[in-house]
């Protein structure tokens, strides 16, 4: 069954309560939770009821875009905290990271290489945030790592899903990136302190906000 059209109505609540053949208050709850997820929406009065909620690409990574939920500013401000604390996590990676450490850096990018095989840019995307969690968890600073690890959950679970931006194909985007994170990954190894700080740079200079999303 296709998913909702953004904006659609999809009943009044008794409507769906009755399909659904839940409770009230099992269904006052599930409701609860689709707003908050910012799914759905509930709109009162004459042709009032249930709606699916517009979903706002917010977030440009590369040649694409975050569809996140109604958190859109909460998540911009993590990626731009995020970006500022990179650099300091490979500053310590660069320093402490064990062979064993590289070794799990590497699982994360053949995870990464998989997606791309696959062509699946969701997959691919977390992916990444998988691999940018086990670079902040060989710190041994714990305050510095408890908060980008933090704000990765942030960014994760309020995003849908991944979409393209730009003329550039999306596979071709996360095939660049896949590259991207391998050769930082292989910097990291060779303890290259130059390499490693220029392709985080590369990397975060190519993640920005999207300006117009919420117009979308």
């Amino acid at each position: 069954m296709a998913p909702p059209i953004p904006g659609s109505r999809l009943g009044t609540k008794e409507e769906l309560r009755s399909q659904c053949g839940v409770s009230v208050g099992t269904f006052n709850e599930a409701l609860r939770l689709l707003q908050a997820r910012g799914l759905v929406t509930v709109k009162p009065g004459p042709g009032g009821g249930l709606f699916s909620a517009e979903q706002s690409p917010m977030v440009r990574l590369g040649n694409s875009v975050l569809a996140l939920d109604a958190q859109q500013s909460d998540v911009a401000n993590a990626v731009r905290i995020r970006d500022v604390l990179d650099p300091l996590l490979i500053e310590d990676a660069l320093w402490h990271a064990s062979p064993a450490d590289i070794s799990g850096l590497k699982e994360h990018i053949a995870a990464m290489e998989r997606a791309v095989d696959a062509a699946d840019p969701v997959v691919f995307v977390h992916a990444n945030w998988r691999l940018h969690a086990a670079i902040a968890a060989i710190s041994p600073n714990a305050l510095l790592s408890s908060l980008y690890t933090n704000l990765l959950d942030l960014i994760e679970a309020h995003t849908l899903t991944v979409l393209p931006a730009g003329e550039e194909p999306l596979d071709h985007c996360i095939a660049h990136r896949h590259e991207l994170h391998s050769d930082l990954v292989d910097a990291l190894e060779r303890r290259d302190r130059e390499a490693a700080l220029r392709l985080i740079h590369e990397h975060n200079t190519s993640l920005q906000p999207e300006e117009h999303a919420a117009q979308r």
